[in-house]
């Protein structure tokens, strides 16, 4: 029995290559660093805290971006089969960083109006980046539920951050039991997995059920049975928790109108991300031998998410719970990429291409809504947006660009992402799929086009409300004007974003 242990930690220490998950560790001790710098900094030089979290985070992404392509599409395992890295998730690290540091940046501009802590804010802007990192790299349960707590956690601190605003406070106990309930369904569904695939009166049972490779071999050989149903079924509702899908979307509006405005784009775009890559690597790996029991079940919540999330935007006031709202809609068209993705195989790539092109417009829509917001910014609504762009026709042009491209107008990069999760489904033979999102873009294109009528056709004498702390500063401009410059080059020339092979 030693000899047995032995040798299993001498097979587990020898795949233990930490350089493998070096941009994690980097942004961990960058993490510690911060707070310690704030120990000893005086106060007169606390100002540079905000510049070492995004500076350190540009040099992490130089290393992690000099990993993209370095690995085979097949990929390989390390850590005992904990994790496994491959393009797509070398690709969704580099995503994952450039989003921590898009909200480190507008961390500060909402920071600025506040009078709350500071450094712990960016410290845990990176955890969460690093959680989600290592998130999409699981491939075992327990690495998987171990990220996931480590960015929910995390997140429950960041929504309530706010501790002066009742939103905020009351967000982040609607976030947490959320949180809650989800993980406590994801947990059940992994250890009925876990508990069926141990079992020796069973075909192909495994007591290494965790791993994913040995939990596809035992699901192909007990797709039909209940209890193993009924887990993956478990485990999918804990997922779609987490990327706001229908009917587990009820309390998104009200998490998105209270959080801070970073934090609301850092859950719209980064913690919807990581949760669209696992749920893809489940039902393209341990789950692929149930598709033709869970794509029925998927294709029902891809649906009504997108009625929903574009119905229910159309009559909101509240702009950030309009975003919301739009981040549900968007939920379902990337669902329906990722069933697509099961039969035709870059489909996956198509729902990367949309995640990239829904940051881009994502960041610009909220770049524009923290400077636009006074100190409560969960008072955002579409009134006080009358005659922004006349005032302020920069930042009036940023959020026209990033609604339109929000949308799926032409020539913008969100159009493209359409069209590729579109031509994917059509490929797919996903019709009625299909033919409910197109319905929903058009839904959507009312209370996005509204937004931009607020802000470029009322009536002049209307005051605005909103200040936009005077048009932004020339680093404000020129962030968001990168973001609107890389929009519209995707959607022109979408070969400057080649990830589709």
């Amino acid at each position: 029995m030693n000899e047995l242990l032995i040798e299993f930690l001498r097979g587990f220490t020898a795949t233990n290559e930490w350089a493998a998950i070096l941009p994690e560790i980097l942004l961990g001790v960058l993490a510690l660093g911060l707070l310690v710098a704030e120990m000893f900094l005086p106060s007169n030089r606390q100002g540079l805290i905000p510049r070492l979290a995004l500076w350190g985070q540009l040099v992490v992404l130089l290393v992690a971006a000099g990993t993209v392509g370095a690995t085979v599409s097949s990929g390989r395992e390390y850590f005992s089969g904990m994790i496994l890295q491959n393009d797509i998730t070398q690709m969704m690290r580099a995503f994952f960083l450039v989003s921590s540091i898009l909200v480190c940046y507008l961390g500060q501009i909402y920071l600025s109006k506040q009078k709350l802590p500071k450094t712990e804010f960016y410290a845990l802007v990176l955890i969460i980046s690093a959680g989600l990192m290592l998130l999409v790299q699981s491939h075992n349960f327990v690495m998987f539920f171990v990220a996931l707590e480590t960015v929910t956690v995390a997140f429950y601190v960041l929504v309530a951050y706010c501790r002066t605003s009742q939103f905020s406070l009351e967000a982040g106990l609607k976030y947490l039991i959320l949180g809650a309930m989800s993980s406590a369904i994801l947990l059940f569904g992994i250890v009925l997995l876990y508990g069926m695939a141990g079992n020796p009166n069973l075909s192909g049972y495994t007591p290494d059920a965790l791993n994913y490779f040995e939990l596809t071999n035992f699901i192909q050989n007990n797709a039909d049975n209940v209890i193993v149903r009924v887990g993956a079924l478990l485990v999918i509702a804990g997922i779609c928790f987490k990327i706001g899908a229908v009917p587990f979307q009820i309390w998104v509006p009200d998490v998105y109108q209270g959080a801070p405005t970073p934090v609301t784009a850092y859950l719209a775009v980064a913690s919807k991300a990581a949760g669209f890559i696992v749920l893809m690597q489940l039902l393209r790996g341990p789950f692929i031998g149930m598709s033709d029991f869970l794509v029925p079940v998927l294709s029902v919540i891809a649906a009504a998410t997108i009625l929903f999330g574009n119905i229910a935007a159309v009559t909101q006031r509240n702009v950030k719970r309009l975003m919301g709202l739009s981040g549900v809609a968007h939920a379902g068209y990337l669902l329906v990429g990722v069933i697509a993705s099961l039969s035709v195989p870059w489909a996956v790539y198509a729902v990367i291409f949309y995640l990239i092109t829904y940051l881009l417009a994502s960041f610009a829509v909220f770049g524009v809504m923290a400077l636009a917001a006074g100190s409560d910014d969960a008072f955002q609504e579409m009134d006080q947006y009358q005659n922004f762009a006349r005032k302020h026709p920069f930042l009036g042009g940023v959020l026209a660009c990033g609604l339109g491209s929000l949308a799926g107008i032409p020539p913008l990069g969100g159009f493209i992402g359409k069209l590729f999760l579109f031509v994917a489904a059509f490929q797919a033979e996903l019709y009625s799929l299909l033919g409910i999102s197109i319905l929903g873009v058009v839904i959507s294109i009312y209370y996005y086009f509204g937004w931009i009528r607020e802000s470029y056709f009322s009536d002049p004498s209307n005051e605005m409300q909103a200040d936009a702390s005077g048009g932004g500063t020339p680093s404000d401009r020129f962030l968001l004007g990168g973001l609107v410059v890389a929009t519209v080059v995707i959607g022109i020339l979408p070969a400057a974003l080649p990830i589709i092979p």
